[in-house]
């Protein structure tokens, strides 16, 4: 099962409203558990005897638990406060980086103009890089991740006055 079909799942679950979802494929096993406050959670995937899938199952394993309930909060207050802007939030798990590399300044500041499609940071998930771009044009209000610490599927990023 890739990566994106796994994200997909997520999603799904997420808006289904389902509290708990077990899907055995193979060797393949995966438990997604939703709270209370909708946040998703991978409980468990893949055996030890798949190496791929154990790369899989490390990412989540990665972030703690006991950060959700805060990130989630923090979410609601922004959400409050700042209900006329647009928020951008992460299509995966992995580590939040603002730079290209560490010797390089960052993509983008605060009250920064981007347009549609320019990168905001890049997520490393599995070695892999990848670039992040704003879904809309607008002025960046407020970045919500620290460079380098790990972020969550739909955690939100940044805060964009699409105005």
């Amino acid at each position: 099962m890739e990566l994106k079909e796994i994200q997909n799942l997520i999603k799904f679950v997420a808006k289904s409203g389902a509290s708990e979802v077990k899907l055995e494929m193979g060797d393949i096993k995966i438990t997604i558990k939703t709270g209370s406050d909708s946040d998703t959670t991978i409980v468990q995937q893949v055996p030890v005897a798949a190496p791929m899938s154990q790369a899989i199952a490390a990412a989540p394993a990665a972030a703690p638990a006991a950060a959700e309930p805060s990130a989630a909060a923090s979410g609601k207050e922004i959400a409050a406060d700042d209900s006329k802007y647009v928020t951008i939030k992460s299509p995966i798990i992995g580590t939040f980086y603002r730079k290209p590399s560490p010797d390089k300044p960052p993509f983008i500041e605060v009250g920064d103009m981007v347009s549609e499609g320019d990168v905001l940071c890049v997520i490393e998930a599995m070695k892999l890089f990848n670039e992040i771009e704003s879904e809309v044009s607008g002025k960046i209000i407020k970045v919500l991740v620290d460079d380098s610490t790990p972020v969550e599927f739909d955690q939100p990023l940044f805060l964009v006055d699409p105005s």
